[in-house]
């Protein structure tokens, strides 16, 4: 696994393992997006089955990334070069990391109350506006993930 601390692609100090989970971030909210459009056009099946995978796929890439982060010397190792303040790069990831966490518990919630839903035959029907706006606010968790990400990355690897 030493090719995760070898120099990333993106031509800033991050190492391979970073610039992935980066460019992996970026794109989530464009898949969400696409999983949500989807439904829009009744293709109820798939957009399960796009929302799972990519719900899974995520779990991989963070558990990909918190390896990587824990080998590579955590946070004070990766602020290492940066001209960020300390205090304020930390604040920035300590936001980071609660927006992620409080959105991963919506769209686990999301998933399992629509599967409850899909079983008990009220989704599509019945559930269906409550799951269309517990599905916003995952979207909106996806993408505020993603931002403060995007913002946590660059004060580390870019300024």
């Amino acid at each position: 696994m030493d090719y995760m601390f070898e120099t990333g692609f993106l031509g800033t100090r991050a190492p391979f393992f970073m610039d992935f989970v980066m460019i992996m971030v970026a794109v989530l909210p464009l898949l969400a997006l696409a999983a949500i459009a989807m439904a829009k056009v009744k293709s109820y099946k798939l957009h399960a089955r796009s929302q799972s995978i990519i719900f899974v796929v995520s779990v991989i890439v963070v558990s990909y990334f918190e390896y990587g982060v824990r080998a590579g010397g955590g946070f004070t190792t990766f602020m290492e070069g940066s001209n960020t303040s300390h205090n304020y790069a930390f604040y920035v990831l300590i936001f980071h990391i609660a927006v992620a966490v409080l959105s991963l518990v919506i769209w686990v919630k999301t998933i399992w109350s629509a599967r409850k839903a899909e079983k008990n035959g009220t989704l599509p029907g019945s559930a269906s506006l409550a799951h269309k706006k517990a599905g916003q606010l995952t979207f909106v968790g996806i993408f505020m993930t993603a931002f403060t990400g995007i913002w946590v990355y660059v004060l580390l690897f870019v300024y």
